[in-house]
């Protein structure tokens, strides 16, 4: 009979840095399309014996007699080793649900494509009625996985309920961010409400643009990959400049990228890569790789620099912090802070006439469209926590089964029609949503205390690198919160935002 093995701290980290990095190199490899099959499984199988009960106890013990910065990481260790525990019951199911999504097929004039390049297929199709015909042909073969997705997400509930001793998601996830949900999403509500003109009239005129006359009044949720792409501005913003633009645009922030060796750039297209771009940190600052699929568009040049944000942030990190604080933080808000500035860049008109030879009218204008994609997405971001604090708080009762008023709350928020059968596959696990939405407001607060210490060109300005090099060398140690009091803003202060978003 073996022995189960209960490591120090210090041991644990160790063994814990392995681990991430074998998994998030799997990750990596199935992300890109390098492998069609996902072994995460055999992963987790390899570093059981990180992640027991005795494993927690041994943390939680710990955690409950060190001094506060000790406190600090070893809670975050003990919450790993939680979410370690769980992962360890359910991957095999989670790989079997990723496999078969990989092995989805659908067809769509005669060409049969996978279900992911149909997704992206969505954001180069020029005609209205082909996004519509494949948007329902792309919906239909998600919603055929919704089973698969509830009976893991009620797996994946039951244990986290078990093993944190917390039987309710939102307390749960509200005490793991240090803050309190509700309270977040009446400011948030408030500033989508204060900026809901401003929006109309930007829809109005972004969907006359970009989706032309045949549109419906509520056009399918088919089309947003084609209006975040801006796919009609495509012949100003090329496949081929894109690369070369944006390591452009960081440089004159004061970050060569191409100097960077530990961060590693993934920008080939290929079949089964994921659409959606991402940085993977696997041992930050010494392995980040940032990955893309460029199609064409604007879009191209905004998923580059939000995740040239995230690749800065980790390679950036002070190599002599604990891995802890190099890698793990509470949540998601911390670098989605910096990935949403380098991001905000493109909303500058001066960044549109300086690279793209825009008059400085035409670039007014393209920059106004990118406005209209940031408060369209935070108006659905908004609308998903709504949805989300009422799905889980209701999840006891209905385990799932009811897709409640997702539909509704989105495509009111956005005059996008979205279809309940997605509710599922748009669940995010842990609020992610709410990371999402800090960092919107904590991103438009960080913009202004720029503005104010730098200037109106802080987007080309190498003062605006030194400022974001100080909060990168702090990793993931502090919270989105701590952050706003670093740059003299009260957290929930949307202020800044509600500005941005009403600046049509």
């Amino acid at each position: 009979m073996s022995t189960a093995v209960i490591r120090n701290a210090a041991e644990y980290e160790a063994r814990l840095q392995q681990y991430y990095f074998e998994r998030a190199e799997e990750a990596r490899a199935v992300r890109v399309g390098e492998k069609e099959v996902s072994e995460q499984a055999a992963i987790v199988g390899r570093y059981r014996d990180l992640f027991t009960r005795l494993q927690i106890d041994a943390l939680r013990e710990a955690e409950a007699a060190a001094s506060e910065d000790e406190h600090e990481r070893l809670y975050r260790l003990r919450n790993t080793c939680e979410a370690g525990v769980i992962s360890a019951e359910i991957a095999e199911q989670e790989d079997a649900l990723e496999n078969a999504i990989l092995g989805a097929r659908v067809t769509f004039r005669g060409e049969e494509m996978p279900l992911r390049a149909a997704q992206a297929k969505l954001a180069v199709l020029d005609s209205y009625a082909d996004r519509e015909e494949l948007g329902e042909l792309e919906r239909t073969g998600s919603a055929a996985f919704n089973h698969e997705r509830r009976t893991l997400l009620e797996a994946r509930e039951v244990l986290e309920a078990d093993v944190t001793g917390e039987p309710d998601p939102v307390v749960r996830s509200a005490a793991e961010k240090a803050i309190s949900l509700h309270e977040l999403e009446r400011v948030l509500v408030a500033a989508s409400d204060a900026s809901t003109a401003a929006y109309g009239r930007l829809r109005d005129t972004w969907f006359e643009k970009l989706l032309g006359p045949e549109r419906t009044a509520q056009p399918s949720n088919a089309h947003v990959h084609y209006l975040r792409r801006l796919s009609p501005l495509e012949s100003t913003y090329t496949k081929d400049a894109a690369v070369e633009v944006c390591l452009a645009t960081t440089l004159a922030l004061g970050f060569d990228m191409t100097a960077i060796p530990n961060i590693r750039l993934d920008l080939e297209d290929r079949p089964q890569k994921n659409p959606r771009a991402c940085v993977i940190p696997s041992n930050p600052p010494d392995v980040v790789h940032l990955i893309t699929r460029a199609q064409g568009g604007l879009s191209d040049y905004q998923a580059f620099m939000h995740e040239a944000g995230h690749a800065l942030h980790y390679a950036g990190v002070d190599p002599r912090l604990p891995f802890t604080f190099r890698t793990i933080s509470r949540d998601h808000a911390l670098t989605e802070i910096y990935s949403y500035i380098f991001e905000a860049v493109t909303r500058e008109p001066g960044w549109h006439a300086l690279h793209f030879g825009l008059s400085d009218a035409q670039a007014e204008e393209n920059a106004q469209a990118t406005l209209f994609l940031e408060a369209l997405l935070y108006r659905r971001y908004t609308a998903k926590l709504r949805y989300e604090l009422g799905f889980w708080s209701a999840f006891d009762e209905e385990r799932g089964h009811s897709e409640r008023n997702y539909a509704e709350a989105l495509t009111n928020a956005t005059g996008i029609r979205y279809d309940g059968r997605g509710y599922l596959a748009d669940m995010d696990a842990g609020f992610y949503s709410a990371d999402y939405l800090r960092a919107w407001i904590r991103s438009a607060q960080l913009r202004t205390y720029l503005v104010r210490e730098v200037g109106d060109d802080w987007w080309r300005n190498a003062g605006t690198g030194e400022i974001l090099r100080g909060l990168f060398l702090e990793g993931t140690r502090p919270t989105s919160e701590e952050v706003a009091g670093r740059i003299g803003f009260d957290p929930l202060d949307t202020a800044p935002l509600v500005e941005d978003l009403s600046a049509a």
